[in-house]
Order: structure tokens, then sequence, then C-alpha cells
């Protein structure tokens, strides 16, 4: 038997060698793609100003390209603005469903131990009526937002 798991061992190990080694390749290659892609949108930058340069002038492609350029970053930081948000109650959402599993988790490991105690049944069956005596009362409560503000009155 320990022969095997060393030889699965081994086997594992080379297969996630080999791995690590494709992902290395991959990242050099997109790093090199990435960067002459980068070089031929500089270029392709500087062409659209000579262009317009020979148009426009000189003083209005720079003023245009500059203008361009800030409308740009502002779009971009906008974007980001408004995604990042979303983002935040995304996680949220899914911080409050790991604790949720986290508590329901616990619980369960406990429940033998508390079970087999002095109290039995009685410890768990008390906090478990009330919760679900909470969640009830929780359902059933509207929020005070339903009513207006008093404009209008005075």
């Amino acid at each position: 038997m320990g022969l095997l798991a060393s030889l699965l061992s081994a086997f594992a190990s080379g297969e996630t060698m080999a791995a690590v080694r494709r992902a290395r390749t991959a990242a050099v290659v997109y790093a090199f793609a990435a960067l002459a892609a980068f070089c031929g949108l500089g270029f392709l930058v500087g062409a659209a100003y000579i262009w317009t340069s020979v148009r426009y002038g000189s003083l209005a492609a720079a003023i245009g390209f500059g203008v361009g350029f800030l409308v740009i970053a502002g779009l971009v930081l906008l974007i980001h603005r408004l995604m990042a948000g979303a983002r935040v109650r995304r996680q949220a959402r899914r911080r409050k469903a790991d604790m949720k599993a986290i508590g329901i988790t616990a619980a369960l490991a406990v429940l033998p131990t508390l079970l087999k105690g002095k109290g039995g049944l009685g410890v768990i069956l008390g906090p478990a009526v009330a919760l679900a005596a909470y969640a009830i009362y929780r359902e059933n409560v509207k929020p005070d937002t339903d009513h207006p503000d008093d404009a209008g009155e005075g």
C-alpha cells in the first residue's frame, strides 16, 4: 500500500510541476503579447495625432487629444466607482452566507455533545424556539419607512 501511495504522490507532483511550467510559459507569452499590443496602440495614437495636427494644426490637435484622454480617464473612474458599489454589496452577501454556513456547521458539530449532556434536548429546544419566535416577529413587523414625512403639515 505504501508503494502505491508513493507512486500516486510522485505522479501528482509531476503533473503539478508540468502545470506550473505551462502556466509560467503562458504568462510569458501573454506578457510579450500585451507589450506588443501597447506598442502598437502607442504608434496608432501617434499616427492619429500626426494626421490631426496636419489637418487642424498642432495646437488644436494637442488640445483635442488632451481633452479626449481626460474624458476617457473620467469615464474609466466613473465606471469603476459604479462597479465598486456593486462589488461591495456582492461581497457583503457572500460574507453573510459564509457566516450562516459557519454557524450551521458549528451548531451541527456541537449538537451530539449537547444531546448527551445533562440538559439534553431542552438545551437545544429553548434557543431554537426563541430564534423561531424572533424570525416570525421580524417577518410580521413592517418598517417605519412606509410613512411619508411631515411635509405640508405645520
